[in-house]
This record gives structure tokens, C-alpha cells and sequence, in this order.
């Protein structure tokens, strides 16, 4: 296929479906397909919510249109789906939204066209759930009169540095010809290169196990900060000091949230249980990280004990509500779970972040953000949840009546005396 005659449609315009859209449509016919019409209409007037592309970047892309309607993308001859891949409340993989995008390029699906897939999956899903349901709706045959690719995103959201283009992108074909075809096309674009998998359930099991393997890392840091907790010894400082051997890895304790390393472990783990394993590295993994931020509001509260400060009906302020800093992404962020354990203590929690978007926060989690600071003494205790820039020269009363602060992230100098994670 000549580069004149691709079109290529983007299914899912969030924090990794706008980059890619952005950056094919500098080059080609693109067009960017997303069922929120609020989201369309702002990217129509050049405007990210996520920021992950600033208005000149959106204005950069030439060939790229946004739209709402299905009935806009039949042209299309490259269809990539980069729709989110959740878990239901039992922690097992919800499948809903790359089904219902899959439902939808079927019916746009016609003879020679190809479809991509980047949202993270378990090993099989393209070829054993997908596959399927995009020969019953569209009536084509797989491999005949359609092919398939599967490219594991890589965003980093709120990462200004490691962007799209700048890493390294996996990809694969459901055939050796496909394969080549779809690994030039992400080529065209990355200018950090690509590599070519052996096969589709290669690709995908090679980004599932990216972000569990980090989460076990994360996983294993936070147990030592637990267990030195109890030592008395500053976790920061043995991380400094192991640190120093050349192959030590630079993790650090803290809450793993987002939706990815506190997701798609669980898609993995559905896979193995599948075929008659039980995962035990993985599942401890994500137990003893989903355990850390009421472990967090349980040594704050002890903190507070401690100097024999009052816990019922008393003020209390956490700063930051997004998964991670510098980003307004608040999907999955474990924060909520300091929130809700120091409600249970009956404690006023408030809660200030400059990044997440007011309104999704209350819609989300039923709490609303206070607009700003205005002092900080009035307040019993403090917990820095998440490293925003904007947080990190605040004025923090000192004192005997100061507020008792909790740094999570370990964001403000040692020599102020707080307690670290």
C-alpha cells in the first residue's frame, strides 16, 4: 500500500490514542474517532485535556479530523485501537471497551483492510476474542480478506521527555507480510525505532509483563519500607546507600496506581489461572501495593497520636489526587485509599491538587478538590501524596502547633523532620 493510499483511524483519542493520532496525521490521511463529542469538539478547537499535546502540536497535524460518528471512518484502510483496558470490581479483566471498538471497526470493516490493536491485553485476546467477533459482524475472513496487528502502547503520561516518538516501539502482523507492513508503518513515526515480534501473542505478552514486572519491583521496595518502619531506619537512606552497587535497581516506595502497572498485572494473572497456573510473585505483588495507602493513613494516625493531637472531626489536608505528578490523570489513583482510611477515623479530609480537573474528581471519587491554599496552620495534619512541581516550595508551618506532615513522596528536604514513607 502506498503511503497516498492509506487512511488511518484512530479508535480512542485519550493519553494514548491522541499522540499516535497526532503524529500519523502530520503523515497521513488520519482520522481521530472517539465517542465522547465533548472530547471531539475541544480537540476540534486544539485543546487537550490531558496535555499530553499542546495546541501547537494539535495544529501541526494537518490531515488529522476528530469526529464522534462511526459513519465518518468507513473510508479508513488502517484501523488501530487504543481503547483503555480496565478491571471490574473483582480485580478481573473488563474487556467491555475493546470489545465494543472492535464491534464498531467491523462495521466499517472491508477487504484488505487492516487492524491494529495497542491497548494492553492478555496473551490471545486479538486472535481469540477479537478476531472472532470482527469475521461475524463484517462477514470477512481473517487472514484473507482482513489481516491484524498488535503495537503495545507505551505512553508515559505527563512524561515530557519520553514521548511517542522517542521509544521504542514493539510491534506485529498476524502474517509475516502484514508483520513488515505494520512494523514500517509505526517506523514512519518513531524515530526511536521499532522492533518486530515473532507473532501478535508475543507483542502482547511482552507488554503485559513490562508493567508487572515493575509493579513487583515497586512491590518489593514498599515491603522494605515497611519492615524498616519497624527497625527505625530510613528507607531512604538504605536505598541510597544500596544504590551505590552498579546493578542495584532505583525503585522507590510509594502508591502504584494509574491504569497501567496497577492494572495489567491482573490481565496476566487471568491468562495463567486460564491455563491452570496460580501466579504468586504477581498477585502478592499488587496485594501488598494496593495495601499501601491505608498503611499510610494508619502511620499518619499514629503520627498524630503520638503527639497526642486530636483524631475525631479534625482537619486534615493530602495534597495531590492524580495517579502520579505532573499529570491530571486521576484514573486509578490509590490516594482515594489514604482518603477513605482517614474518613473511617471520622477525620475532616481535604484534599488540594493543581493538576486534576475539579469536576471528574468529584464525578469519580465524591470528593471536591478545595480551590486553593490559604494557609496551612489551621490543619492537623498533612500528607504529601503526590510530587507536583507546585507543591514543592510550599510553606509549611514549623512549631510546636505545626502541622504534622507525612511525605509519601519524599518531596521536601530531610532537614525539615518529616516522616517519610
Amino acid at each position: 500500500m502506498h503511503q497516498n493510499d492509506k487512511i488511518i483511524c484512530v479508535v480512542g483519542l485519550g493519553y494514548v490514542g491522541l499522540p499516535l493520532a497526532v503524529e500519523f496525521g502530520k503523515i497521513f490521511s488520519t482520522i481521530g474517532l472517539d465517542i465522547n463529542q465533548q472530547r471531539i469538539n475541544e480537540l476540534k478547537e486544539h485543546f487537550d485535556r490531558t496535555l499530553e499535546v499542546d495546541k501547537a502540536g494539535l495544529m501541526a497535524a494537518s490531515k488529522l479530523r476528530f469526529t464522534y460518528d462511526e459513519k465518518e471512518v468507513s473510508e479508513a484502510t488502517i484501523f488501530i485501537i487504543t481503547v483503555p483496558t480496565p478491571v471490574d470490581q473483582f480485580n478481573n479483566p473488563d474487556l467491555t471497551p475493546v470489545r465494543k471498538a472492535t464491534e464498531t471497526v467491523a462495521r466499517n470493516l472491508k477487504t484488505g483492510d487492516i487492524v491494529i490493536y495497542e491497548s494492553t491485553v492478555y496473551p490471545g485476546v486479538t486472535e481469540d476474542y477479537c478476531v472472532p467477533i470482527l469475521e461475524k459482524i463484517s462477514g470477512l475472513k481473517f487472514n484473507q480478506d482482513f489481516f491484524c496487528g498488535y503495537s503495545p502502547e507505551r505512553i508515559n503520561p505527563g512524561d515530557k521527555h519520553h514521548t511517542l516518538t522517542k521509544i521504542r516501539k514493539v510491534t506485529s502482523g498476524s502474517t509475516p507480510e502484514i508483520a513488515e507492513e505494520v512494523n514500517n508503518l509505526y517506523a514512519s513515526i518513531i524515530t526511536a525505532g521499532t522492533f518486530k515480534a515473532s507473532s501478535i501473542k508475543v507483542a502482547e505478552s511482552a507488554k503485559v509483563i513490562e508493567n508487572a514486572q515493575r509493579d513487583i519491583n515497586i512491590a518489593f521496595v514498599n515491603e522494605l519500607a515497611k519492615i524498616f518502619n519497624l527497625l527505625k531506619i530510613d528507607t531512604s537512606e538504605v536505598l541510597e546507600a544500596a544504590g551505590t552497587k552498579w546493578n542495584f535497581l532505583p525503585f522507590r516506595p510509594g502508591l502504584v496506581g494509574g491504569h497501567c502497572i496497577g492494572v495489567d498485572p491482573f490481565y496476566l494473572a487471568q491468562k495463567a489461572k486460564e491455563v491452570g497456573y496460580h501466579p504468586e510473585i504477581i498477585l502478592a505483588g499488587r496485594r501488598l501495593n494496593d495495601s499501601m495507602g491505608p498503611y499510610v493513613a494508619t502511620q499518619f494516625v499514629k503520627l498524630l497520636i503520638q503527639s497526642e493531637r486530636k483524631i475525631k472531626g479534625q482537619d486534615v489536608l493530602v495534597l495531590g489526587i492524580t495517579f502520579k505528578e505532573n499529570c491530571p490523570d486521576i484514573r486509578n489513583s490509590r490516594v482515594i485509599d489514604i482518603v477513605r482510611e482517614l474518613e473511617s477515623y471520622e477525620m475532616n479530609v481535604h484534599v488540594y491538587d493543581p493538576w486534576a480537573d475539579k469536576d471528574e474528581v468529584e464525578h469519580e471519587y465524591g470528593i471536591r478538590l478545595i480551590d486553593k491554599l490559604d494557609g496551612l496552620s489551621g490543619y492537623q495534619g498533612i500528607i504529601a501524596a503526590v510530587g507536583h512541581d507546585q507543591l514543592l516550595d510550599l510553606e509549611i508551618p514549623s512549631g510546636e502547633n505545626a502541622p504534622i506532615v507525612y511525605d509519601v513522596k519524599g518531596i521536601y528536604p530531610k532537614d525539615k523532620g518529616y516522616t517519610r514513607l
